[in-house]
Protein backbone atom coordinates (compact mmCIF):
# COMPACT_ATOMS: atom_id res chain seq x y z
CA UNK A 1 0.00 0.00 0.00
CA UNK A 2 1.47 3.21 -0.87
CA UNK A 3 1.87 6.09 1.46
CA UNK A 4 2.57 9.07 -0.36
CA UNK A 5 0.34 9.12 -3.78
CA UNK A 6 -2.21 11.09 -3.16
CA UNK A 7 -2.59 15.05 -2.97
CA UNK A 8 -3.46 14.71 0.78
CA UNK A 9 -0.77 12.05 1.54
CA UNK A 10 1.92 14.60 0.01
CA UNK A 11 0.64 16.93 2.19
CA UNK A 12 0.73 15.33 5.68
CA UNK A 13 4.50 13.86 4.40
CA UNK A 14 5.57 17.23 3.50
CA UNK A 15 4.25 18.82 7.34
CA UNK A 16 6.27 15.76 8.64
CA UNK A 17 9.53 16.62 6.81
CA UNK A 18 8.89 20.53 8.13
CA UNK A 19 8.10 19.70 11.55
CA UNK A 20 11.36 17.64 11.81
CA UNK A 21 13.46 21.27 12.77
CA UNK A 22 16.66 21.50 10.59
CA UNK A 23 17.93 24.53 10.35
CA UNK A 24 21.76 24.63 9.15
CA UNK A 25 23.89 24.18 11.89
CA UNK A 26 21.51 22.66 14.51
CA UNK A 27 20.72 19.46 16.70
CA UNK A 28 17.67 19.56 13.93
CA UNK A 29 19.56 19.39 10.73
CA UNK A 30 22.03 16.47 12.12
CA UNK A 31 19.07 14.56 13.33
CA UNK A 32 17.18 14.82 10.09
CA UNK A 33 18.60 12.51 8.04
CA UNK A 34 18.26 9.67 10.89
CA UNK A 35 14.49 10.40 10.63
CA UNK A 36 14.67 10.55 7.05
CA UNK A 37 15.88 6.94 6.86
CA UNK A 38 13.46 5.84 9.25
CA UNK A 39 10.51 6.38 7.00
CA UNK A 40 12.30 5.72 4.15
CA UNK A 41 12.32 2.02 5.34
CA UNK A 42 8.67 1.91 5.59
CA UNK A 43 8.72 1.36 1.61
CA UNK A 44 8.45 -2.29 0.77
CA UNK A 45 11.86 -2.15 -1.38
CA UNK A 46 14.11 -1.09 0.75
CA UNK A 47 12.71 -3.26 3.38
CA UNK A 48 13.65 -6.05 1.03
CA UNK A 49 17.18 -3.90 0.09
CA UNK A 50 18.25 -1.97 3.28
CA UNK A 51 21.73 -1.91 1.90
CA UNK A 52 20.43 0.79 -1.07
CA UNK A 53 19.48 3.34 1.80
CA UNK A 54 22.43 4.39 3.14
CA UNK A 55 23.56 7.57 5.35
CA UNK A 56 26.94 9.41 4.43
CA UNK A 57 28.87 11.64 6.34
CA UNK A 58 30.44 15.05 5.82
CA UNK A 59 33.87 16.49 7.73
CA UNK A 60 31.34 17.99 10.55
CA UNK A 61 29.89 15.24 11.62
CA UNK A 62 26.55 15.85 9.47
CA UNK A 63 25.15 13.36 7.27
CA UNK A 64 23.58 13.01 4.27
CA UNK A 65 21.19 10.12 2.55
CA UNK A 66 21.03 8.30 -0.41
CA UNK A 67 17.95 5.65 -1.68
CA UNK A 68 18.83 3.79 -4.68
CA UNK A 69 15.89 2.11 -6.36
CA UNK A 70 17.40 -0.30 -9.06
CA UNK A 71 15.47 -2.44 -12.23
CA UNK A 72 17.38 -5.37 -13.49
CA UNK A 73 16.16 -4.19 -16.79
CA UNK A 74 17.41 -0.74 -16.57
CA UNK A 75 20.82 1.21 -16.85
CA UNK A 76 19.64 4.89 -17.00
CA UNK A 77 20.22 6.48 -14.07
CA UNK A 78 18.00 9.49 -12.85
CA UNK A 79 19.75 11.49 -9.89
CA UNK A 80 17.30 12.90 -7.20
CA UNK A 81 19.03 15.95 -5.44
CA UNK A 82 17.42 17.95 -3.27
CA UNK A 83 18.66 19.69 0.35
CA UNK A 84 16.79 19.39 3.36
CA UNK A 85 18.22 21.80 5.73
CA UNK A 86 16.77 25.36 5.97
CA UNK A 87 17.22 29.08 7.08
CA UNK A 88 16.89 30.15 10.61
CA UNK A 89 13.43 31.81 11.69
CA UNK A 90 14.09 34.63 13.65
CA UNK A 91 11.69 36.60 11.17
CA UNK A 92 8.57 35.15 12.54
CA UNK A 93 8.82 36.79 15.70
CA UNK A 94 6.20 35.84 18.42
CA UNK A 95 5.17 32.95 16.04
CA UNK A 96 8.38 31.31 14.98
CA UNK A 97 7.37 28.17 16.95
CA UNK A 98 4.81 27.91 14.37
CA UNK A 99 7.13 28.18 11.55
CA UNK A 100 7.31 23.90 11.30
CA UNK A 101 3.89 23.59 11.42
CA UNK A 102 2.72 24.32 8.29
CA UNK A 103 -1.24 23.98 8.60
CA UNK A 104 -1.30 25.99 11.94
CA UNK A 105 0.98 28.67 11.40
CA UNK A 106 -1.04 29.52 7.71
CA UNK A 107 -4.10 28.99 9.80
CA UNK A 108 -2.93 31.61 12.50
CA UNK A 109 -1.94 34.08 10.07
CA UNK A 110 -5.16 35.14 9.57
CA UNK A 111 -4.86 36.63 12.78
CA UNK A 112 -2.58 39.08 11.85
CA UNK A 113 -2.90 39.27 7.79
CA UNK A 114 -3.61 43.11 8.10
CA UNK A 115 0.48 42.73 9.29
CA UNK A 116 1.01 41.25 5.79
CA UNK A 117 2.38 42.81 2.39
CA UNK A 118 -0.37 42.76 0.00
CA UNK A 119 0.88 39.69 -2.28
CA UNK A 120 1.10 37.35 0.70
CA UNK A 121 -2.11 38.64 1.76
CA UNK A 122 -3.83 38.08 -1.27
CA UNK A 123 -1.91 34.59 -0.91
CA UNK A 124 -3.46 33.36 2.57
CA UNK A 125 -6.80 34.72 1.80
CA UNK A 126 -7.25 32.62 -1.71
CA UNK A 127 -6.74 29.42 0.59
CA UNK A 128 -4.01 28.02 -2.59
CA UNK A 129 -1.00 28.38 -0.25
CA UNK A 130 0.62 26.88 2.38
CA UNK A 131 3.04 28.61 4.87
CA UNK A 132 5.95 27.77 6.84
CA UNK A 133 9.83 27.14 6.84
CA UNK A 134 10.89 24.87 4.12
CA UNK A 135 7.26 24.13 2.45
CA UNK A 136 8.90 25.94 -0.48
CA UNK A 137 12.81 25.85 -0.12
CA UNK A 138 12.51 22.87 0.01
CA UNK A 139 11.15 20.36 1.25
CA UNK A 140 8.45 20.05 -1.04
CA UNK A 141 10.98 18.83 -3.71
CA UNK A 142 11.93 16.44 -1.32
CA UNK A 143 8.79 14.96 -0.80
CA UNK A 144 8.20 14.67 -4.26
CA UNK A 145 11.29 12.78 -4.83
CA UNK A 146 9.97 10.42 -2.03
CA UNK A 147 6.69 9.83 -3.72
CA UNK A 148 8.74 8.99 -6.83
CA UNK A 149 10.88 6.68 -5.58
CA UNK A 150 8.21 5.02 -3.65
CA UNK A 151 5.82 4.45 -6.87
CA UNK A 152 8.90 3.57 -9.19
CA UNK A 153 9.89 0.36 -6.28
CA UNK A 154 6.18 -0.47 -6.19
CA UNK A 155 4.78 -0.57 -10.31
CA UNK A 156 8.59 -1.73 -10.66
CA UNK A 157 9.78 0.88 -13.22
CA UNK A 158 12.12 -0.10 -15.93
CA UNK A 159 14.87 3.24 -14.67
CA UNK A 160 17.21 3.45 -12.08
CA UNK A 161 16.36 6.38 -9.58
CA UNK A 162 18.67 7.58 -6.73
CA UNK A 163 17.28 10.17 -4.33
CA UNK A 164 20.16 11.98 -2.79
CA UNK A 165 19.69 14.49 0.38
CA UNK A 166 22.22 16.50 1.55
CA UNK A 167 22.58 19.49 4.55
CA UNK A 168 24.06 22.96 4.32
CA UNK A 169 23.16 23.82 1.32
CA UNK A 170 22.03 27.05 2.96
CA UNK A 171 25.30 28.03 4.51
CA UNK A 172 28.40 26.23 2.30
CA UNK A 173 27.16 23.40 0.34
CA UNK A 174 29.29 20.90 2.28
CA UNK A 175 26.85 18.07 1.72
CA UNK A 176 26.36 18.41 -2.14
CA UNK A 177 30.29 18.69 -1.80
CA UNK A 178 30.64 15.32 0.38
CA UNK A 179 27.93 13.81 -1.90
CA UNK A 180 29.91 13.98 -5.20
CA UNK A 181 32.35 10.72 -3.75
CA UNK A 182 29.35 8.91 -2.21
CA UNK A 183 27.64 9.62 -6.23
CA UNK A 184 30.90 8.13 -7.85
CA UNK A 185 31.42 5.24 -5.51
CA UNK A 186 27.74 4.52 -6.52
CA UNK A 187 28.38 4.55 -10.07
CA UNK A 188 30.81 1.92 -10.00
CA UNK A 189 29.65 -0.17 -7.59
CA UNK A 190 25.89 -0.83 -9.19
CA UNK A 191 27.32 0.03 -12.74
CA UNK A 192 24.91 3.12 -12.96
CA UNK A 193 24.59 5.12 -16.20
CA UNK A 194 23.59 8.62 -14.78
CA UNK A 195 21.52 10.00 -17.57
CA UNK A 196 20.05 13.32 -16.17
CA UNK A 197 20.38 15.04 -12.55
CA UNK A 198 17.32 16.41 -11.02
CA UNK A 199 16.78 19.18 -8.95
CA UNK A 200 13.68 20.31 -7.54
CA UNK A 201 14.29 23.49 -5.93
CA UNK A 202 11.40 25.75 -6.65
CA UNK A 203 10.45 28.05 -8.85
CA UNK A 204 11.98 31.43 -7.67
CA UNK A 205 10.11 34.75 -9.19
CA UNK A 206 10.19 38.44 -8.19
CA UNK A 207 7.23 40.22 -6.45
CA UNK A 208 4.29 40.37 -8.60
CA UNK A 209 6.16 37.80 -10.78
CA UNK A 210 3.38 34.61 -11.59
CA UNK A 211 5.22 32.62 -14.36
CA UNK A 212 6.37 29.23 -13.60
CA UNK A 213 9.68 28.22 -14.77
CA UNK A 214 12.09 25.12 -15.36
CA UNK A 215 15.91 25.86 -15.60
CA UNK A 216 18.30 24.29 -17.75
CA UNK A 217 21.09 25.38 -15.43
CA UNK A 218 22.38 26.82 -12.36
CA UNK A 219 24.11 30.03 -12.11
CA UNK A 220 27.35 29.89 -10.49
CA UNK A 221 28.56 32.30 -7.68
CA UNK A 222 32.46 33.40 -6.01
CA UNK A 223 33.79 35.79 -4.06
CA UNK A 224 36.51 37.69 -4.22
CA UNK A 225 38.35 39.58 -1.53
CA UNK A 226 40.84 41.16 -0.02
CA UNK A 227 43.37 41.99 2.49
CA UNK A 228 44.90 45.45 2.29
CA UNK A 229 47.40 46.48 4.33
CA UNK A 230 48.88 50.01 5.02
CA UNK A 231 51.36 51.39 7.31
CA UNK A 232 50.20 51.93 10.85
CA UNK A 233 50.84 55.78 12.82
CA UNK A 234 49.26 57.91 15.83
CA UNK A 235 46.47 59.87 14.57
CA UNK A 236 48.39 62.68 15.89
CA UNK A 237 50.88 62.09 12.98
CA UNK A 238 48.47 61.06 10.10
CA UNK A 239 50.53 61.06 7.25
CA UNK A 240 53.05 59.08 8.33
CA UNK A 241 50.94 56.02 7.86
CA UNK A 242 47.82 54.89 5.43
CA UNK A 243 45.02 53.30 6.75
CA UNK A 244 43.59 50.30 5.41
CA UNK A 245 40.42 51.86 5.03
CA UNK A 246 41.81 55.06 2.61
CA UNK A 247 42.82 51.71 1.03
CA UNK A 248 39.51 49.64 0.58
CA UNK A 249 37.35 52.81 -0.36
CA UNK A 250 39.04 53.00 -4.05
CA UNK A 251 38.83 49.00 -3.92
CA UNK A 252 35.08 49.10 -3.50
CA UNK A 253 34.48 52.21 -5.40
CA UNK A 254 35.86 50.03 -8.46
CA UNK A 255 34.12 46.81 -7.33
CA UNK A 256 30.88 47.68 -6.50
CA UNK A 257 28.35 47.36 -9.49
CA UNK A 258 31.45 46.82 -11.88
CA UNK A 259 29.36 46.33 -15.25
CA UNK A 260 32.99 44.18 -16.15
CA UNK A 261 31.80 41.38 -14.00
CA UNK A 262 28.38 40.85 -15.50
CA UNK A 263 28.01 37.91 -18.23
CA UNK A 264 24.66 37.86 -20.62
CA UNK A 265 24.46 33.87 -22.49
CA UNK A 266 21.49 33.02 -24.14
CA UNK A 267 19.65 36.31 -23.11
CA UNK A 268 20.33 36.01 -19.63
CA UNK A 269 22.15 38.53 -17.43
CA UNK A 270 24.41 37.98 -14.34
CA UNK A 271 23.49 40.83 -11.17
CA UNK A 272 26.27 42.88 -11.07
CA UNK A 273 28.89 42.18 -7.96
CA UNK A 274 28.29 44.00 -4.62
CA UNK A 275 30.32 44.15 -1.35
CA UNK A 276 29.65 42.09 1.29
CA UNK A 277 31.90 42.98 3.94
CA UNK A 278 34.36 45.82 4.54
CA UNK A 279 35.67 46.44 8.18
CA UNK A 280 39.10 47.22 9.50
CA UNK A 281 40.93 44.58 11.79
CA UNK A 282 41.69 46.48 14.65
CA UNK A 283 40.58 45.36 18.36
CA UNK A 284 37.40 46.45 19.59
CA UNK A 285 38.94 48.63 22.24
CA UNK A 286 39.57 52.37 21.28
CA UNK A 287 43.14 53.06 20.30
CA UNK A 288 45.03 56.21 18.93
CA UNK A 289 46.51 54.09 16.55
CA UNK A 290 45.57 54.35 12.99
CA UNK A 291 44.23 51.29 11.17
CA UNK A 292 46.59 49.74 8.53
CA UNK A 293 44.83 46.32 8.08
CA UNK A 294 41.32 46.04 6.90
CA UNK A 295 39.53 43.54 4.69
CA UNK A 296 36.69 43.83 1.86
CA UNK A 297 34.50 40.62 0.48
CA UNK A 298 32.29 40.81 -2.44
CA UNK A 299 30.07 38.50 -4.55
CA UNK A 300 30.31 37.82 -8.10
CA UNK A 301 27.99 35.62 -9.85
CA UNK A 302 29.23 33.47 -13.21
CA UNK A 303 27.57 32.14 -16.39
CA UNK A 304 30.38 30.67 -18.28
CA UNK A 305 33.61 32.06 -16.56
CA UNK A 306 35.88 30.41 -14.55
CA UNK A 307 37.65 31.22 -11.22
CA UNK A 308 40.88 32.00 -13.43
CA UNK A 309 38.74 34.40 -15.26
CA UNK A 310 37.09 35.90 -12.36
CA UNK A 311 40.47 36.23 -10.84
CA UNK A 312 42.31 38.20 -13.74
CA UNK A 313 39.83 40.34 -13.71
CA UNK A 314 40.24 40.81 -10.15
CA UNK A 315 43.73 41.77 -10.20
CA UNK A 316 42.89 44.33 -13.33
CA UNK A 317 40.36 46.17 -10.88
CA UNK A 318 42.60 45.90 -8.06
CA UNK A 319 45.60 47.28 -9.99
CA UNK A 320 43.16 50.14 -11.13
CA UNK A 321 41.92 50.66 -7.79
CA UNK A 322 45.58 51.33 -6.45
CA UNK A 323 46.50 53.33 -9.28
CA UNK A 324 43.61 55.71 -8.53
CA UNK A 325 44.30 55.20 -4.75
CA UNK A 326 48.68 56.24 -5.52
CA UNK A 327 47.37 58.93 -7.13
CA UNK A 328 45.12 59.98 -4.64
CA UNK A 329 47.96 60.12 -2.12
CA UNK A 330 50.41 61.62 -3.89
CA UNK A 331 48.24 64.42 -4.48
CA UNK A 332 47.94 64.91 -1.10
CA UNK A 333 52.02 64.26 -0.06
CA UNK A 334 52.28 66.71 -2.29
CA UNK A 335 49.74 69.48 -0.62
CA UNK A 336 51.34 68.63 2.37
CA UNK A 337 54.73 68.66 1.58
CA UNK A 338 55.84 65.46 2.92
CA UNK A 339 57.37 62.20 1.68
CA UNK A 340 55.57 59.55 0.46
CA UNK A 341 55.71 56.36 2.03
CA UNK A 342 55.82 54.27 -1.40
CA UNK A 343 53.02 53.25 -3.93
CA UNK A 344 49.77 50.92 -3.24
CA UNK A 345 51.33 47.34 -4.88
CA UNK A 346 48.64 44.60 -6.01
CA UNK A 347 49.41 40.95 -5.18
CA UNK A 348 47.74 37.34 -4.76
CA UNK A 349 47.50 35.16 -2.02
CA UNK A 350 49.67 32.28 -3.90
CA UNK A 351 52.57 35.35 -4.44
CA UNK A 352 52.73 36.08 -0.68
CA UNK A 353 52.54 32.56 -0.03
CA UNK A 354 55.08 32.17 -1.83
CA UNK A 355 57.48 34.86 -0.55
CA UNK A 356 56.20 34.22 2.81
CA UNK A 357 57.62 30.44 3.03
CA UNK A 358 61.01 31.84 1.45
CA UNK A 359 61.30 33.96 4.31
CA UNK A 360 59.81 31.80 7.13
CA UNK A 361 60.07 28.19 5.90
CA UNK A 362 56.87 26.04 5.29
CA UNK A 363 57.10 24.77 8.80
CA UNK A 364 56.20 28.35 10.01
CA UNK A 365 53.51 29.03 7.56
CA UNK A 366 51.96 25.55 8.38
CA UNK A 367 51.62 27.15 12.28
CA UNK A 368 50.07 29.95 11.77
CA UNK A 369 47.52 28.12 9.17
CA UNK A 370 47.01 25.42 12.02
CA UNK A 371 46.21 28.34 14.48
CA UNK A 372 43.89 30.50 12.31
CA UNK A 373 41.98 27.35 11.59
CA UNK A 374 41.88 25.43 14.43
CA UNK A 375 41.33 28.94 17.11
CA UNK A 376 36.93 28.01 16.30
CA UNK A 377 36.58 31.67 16.63
CA UNK A 378 35.93 32.36 13.24
CA UNK A 379 34.05 30.94 9.92
CA UNK A 380 35.90 30.33 6.61
CA UNK A 381 35.30 33.67 5.59
CA UNK A 382 37.25 35.19 8.54
CA UNK A 383 39.38 32.56 8.85
CA UNK A 384 40.80 33.36 5.39
CA UNK A 385 41.44 36.81 6.22
CA UNK A 386 43.46 36.01 9.30
CA UNK A 387 45.33 33.28 7.90
CA UNK A 388 46.80 36.55 5.52
CA UNK A 389 46.87 38.69 8.25
CA UNK A 390 49.15 36.42 10.10
CA UNK A 391 51.47 35.93 7.13
CA UNK A 392 51.58 39.78 6.27
CA UNK A 393 52.63 40.58 9.89
CA UNK A 394 55.40 38.48 9.29
CA UNK A 395 56.22 40.66 6.07
CA UNK A 396 55.10 43.90 6.48
CA UNK A 397 58.12 45.17 3.54
CA UNK A 398 55.24 44.30 1.24
CA UNK A 399 53.25 46.82 2.20
CA UNK A 400 51.62 49.13 1.49
CA UNK A 401 49.64 46.15 -0.79
CA UNK A 402 46.22 44.46 -1.76
CA UNK A 403 46.47 40.75 -1.05
CA UNK A 404 43.85 39.23 -3.53
CA UNK A 405 42.10 35.97 -2.59
CA UNK A 406 39.29 33.89 -2.76
CA UNK A 407 36.55 33.25 0.15
CA UNK A 408 34.43 30.53 0.08
CA UNK A 409 31.86 28.95 -0.96
CA UNK A 410 32.40 28.67 -5.09
CA UNK A 411 29.89 27.18 -6.73
CA UNK A 412 30.84 26.94 -10.64
CA UNK A 413 28.06 27.77 -12.96
CA UNK A 414 26.74 24.56 -14.81
CA UNK A 415 24.18 24.71 -17.83
CA UNK A 416 22.77 22.09 -19.99
CA UNK A 417 20.53 24.16 -22.40
CA UNK A 418 21.72 22.78 -25.26
CA UNK A 419 21.32 19.16 -24.77
CA UNK A 420 18.81 17.32 -26.68
CA UNK A 421 17.96 15.32 -23.84
CA UNK A 422 16.93 18.26 -21.98
CA UNK A 423 15.82 20.16 -24.85
CA UNK A 424 13.00 17.06 -25.44
CA UNK A 425 12.20 17.04 -21.82
CA UNK A 426 11.38 20.83 -21.78
CA UNK A 427 9.26 20.30 -25.17
CA UNK A 428 7.57 17.79 -23.47
CA UNK A 429 6.93 18.86 -19.83
CA UNK A 430 6.02 22.50 -21.47
CA UNK A 431 3.24 20.75 -23.40
CA UNK A 432 2.11 18.17 -20.68
CA UNK A 433 1.58 21.26 -18.59
CA UNK A 434 0.15 22.83 -20.98
CA UNK A 435 -2.97 20.36 -21.43
CA UNK A 436 -3.26 19.29 -18.15
CA UNK A 437 -3.38 21.82 -16.38
CA UNK A 438 -3.37 24.50 -18.60
CA UNK A 439 0.25 25.45 -17.03
CA UNK A 440 2.31 27.87 -18.88
CA UNK A 441 6.27 26.78 -18.15
CA UNK A 442 8.48 29.03 -18.96
CA UNK A 443 12.38 27.90 -19.64
CA UNK A 444 14.95 29.92 -18.14
CA UNK A 445 18.76 28.51 -18.72
CA UNK A 446 20.14 29.55 -15.16
CA UNK A 447 18.43 28.35 -11.86
CA UNK A 448 18.99 32.31 -10.25
CA UNK A 449 18.53 31.40 -6.41
CA UNK A 450 22.66 29.22 -6.30
CA UNK A 451 21.99 25.31 -6.27
CA UNK A 452 24.12 22.33 -5.42
CA UNK A 453 23.89 21.40 -9.35
CA UNK A 454 26.72 23.29 -9.77
CA UNK A 455 29.03 20.30 -7.88
CA UNK A 456 28.09 17.85 -11.22
CA UNK A 457 28.83 17.80 -14.93
CA UNK A 458 31.61 19.93 -14.18
CA UNK A 459 33.76 20.37 -17.35
CA UNK A 460 37.24 21.95 -17.22
CA UNK A 461 40.11 20.98 -19.29
CA UNK A 462 42.58 23.67 -18.99
CA UNK A 463 42.45 23.54 -15.12
CA UNK A 464 41.48 26.81 -14.56
CA UNK A 465 40.16 25.74 -10.81
CA UNK A 466 43.33 25.78 -9.86
CA UNK A 467 43.20 29.68 -9.59
CA UNK A 468 40.54 29.19 -6.53
CA UNK A 469 42.75 26.69 -5.21
CA UNK A 470 46.15 28.34 -4.81
CA UNK A 471 43.93 31.65 -3.42
CA UNK A 472 41.76 30.41 -1.17
CA UNK A 473 43.43 30.09 2.14
CA UNK A 474 41.35 27.62 3.83
CA UNK A 475 41.36 25.19 1.12
CA UNK A 476 42.45 21.65 2.04
CA UNK A 477 41.83 22.52 6.12
CA UNK A 478 38.12 23.83 6.02
CA UNK A 479 37.35 23.78 2.91
CA UNK A 480 37.63 21.33 -0.35
CA UNK A 481 35.92 21.08 -3.70
CA UNK A 482 36.03 17.35 -5.11
CA UNK A 483 36.74 18.77 -8.97
CA UNK A 484 38.08 15.88 -10.02
CA UNK A 485 35.30 13.83 -8.89
CA UNK A 486 32.63 16.11 -9.85
CA UNK A 487 34.00 15.59 -14.09
CA UNK A 488 33.02 11.83 -13.45
CA UNK A 489 29.14 12.83 -13.01
CA UNK A 490 28.68 13.46 -16.74
CA UNK A 491 25.00 14.27 -17.27
CA UNK A 492 23.05 17.04 -18.58
CA UNK A 493 21.46 19.21 -14.85
CA UNK A 494 17.87 20.06 -14.90
CA UNK A 495 15.73 22.24 -12.69
CA UNK A 496 12.15 21.12 -12.03
CA UNK A 497 10.36 21.84 -8.78
CA UNK A 498 7.15 23.02 -7.35
CA UNK A 499 5.60 26.88 -7.34
CA UNK A 500 6.18 28.87 -3.91
CA UNK A 501 6.95 32.58 -3.51
CA UNK A 502 9.21 34.72 -0.38
CA UNK A 503 12.34 32.03 -0.20
CA UNK A 504 13.68 33.27 3.32
CA UNK A 505 11.11 35.33 4.39
CA UNK A 506 8.33 35.30 6.71
CA UNK A 507 6.18 34.91 4.29
CA UNK A 508 7.51 31.72 2.42
CA UNK A 509 4.66 29.79 1.14
CA UNK A 510 4.07 27.04 -1.16
CA UNK A 511 0.82 26.93 -3.90
CA UNK A 512 -0.72 23.74 -3.16
CA UNK A 513 -2.54 22.71 -6.34
CA UNK A 514 1.13 22.82 -8.50
CA UNK A 515 2.89 20.94 -5.48
CA UNK A 516 0.38 18.20 -4.44
CA UNK A 517 -1.63 17.55 -8.00
CA UNK A 518 0.44 19.13 -10.77
CA UNK A 519 4.12 18.58 -9.80
CA UNK A 520 3.66 14.56 -9.47
CA UNK A 521 2.55 14.09 -12.69
CA UNK A 522 4.61 16.21 -14.72
CA UNK A 523 7.87 14.79 -12.71
CA UNK A 524 6.19 11.05 -13.72
CA UNK A 525 6.08 12.61 -16.87
CA UNK A 526 9.66 13.56 -17.10
CA UNK A 527 11.03 10.19 -16.20
CA UNK A 528 8.85 8.80 -18.49
CA UNK A 529 10.36 10.88 -21.36
CA UNK A 530 14.00 10.17 -19.88
CA UNK A 531 13.14 6.54 -20.12
CA UNK A 532 11.65 5.99 -23.88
Amino acid sequence: MTKWQTPDQLKQLLEELVSWRSRSHTEGERVFPHHLKNKLKSVAYFRKHPGKLRLFKAPDGREGLTALYTSPEASKTVVLISHFDTVNTEEYGHLEDLAFHPGLLTETLYEYKEEMPEEAREDLESGEFLFGRGTMDMKMGLALHMGLIEQASEEEWPVNLLLVTVPDEEVDSVGMREAVPTLTALKEEYDLDFTLFLNSEPTFQELGDENFYMYSGSIGKIMPAALLYGKETHVGNPLSGMTANYMATFLTQKMEWNPDFRETVLGQSTPLPVSLRQKDLMAMEYSTQTPYRAQVLFNAFLLERSAKDVLDLFRHTAEEAAAACNEAYLSVCKREGVQPLGEVDVMEYRELMAYAEQKLGKEMIDMYRKEATDSGMWDDRETAIRIVDKLMLHCQELGPVIVLMFATPYYPAVNSSSNELVKGIIERIQREAYEKFSLDIKQVHYFNGISDLSYVNYTDENGSWKAFEQNAPVWGDRYTIPFEDMKKLKAPVLNLGPYGKDAHKRTERLHKRNAFEEMPVLIRELISYVNS
